[in-house]
């Protein structure tokens, strides 16, 4: 690969990457009781918990329900992520993007 060409495929990169800190994704577990939305970078930005579901007597379904949100909205993410840079690497698979 040429210099030049790296350099385009670098600044190509660094686009998809500011894209994907701009795209979300949601999830949610308990039937919408708990929400979670991540970036295509896979940051969590919110987590939301409809207070219904607050039972002190009960704090392990909760954890559960927010633990099922937060891991599908990062499989989400992680599959977005991958999506838009898979296009860019042709399928390689280049370490720490998927």
């Amino acid at each position: 690969m040429s210099m030049k060409m790296f350099r385009q495929f670098q600044k190509q990169m660094e686009k998809v990457q500011e894209e994907l800190k701009q795209m979300t994704v949601e999830a949610t577990a308990g039937g919408g009781a708990v929400k979670v939305v991540a970036t295509g970078d896979q940051r969590v930005v919110s987590i939301d918990i409809d207070p219904s579901v607050i039972d002190p007597e009960d704090a392990e379904f909760l954890s559960e329900m927010i633990l099922v949100a937060v891991n599908d909205a990062m499989e989400q993410s992680q599959e977005l992520a991958k999506g838009k840079l898979g296009g860019l690497t042709g399928g390689l698979k280049i370490p720490g993007l998927g």
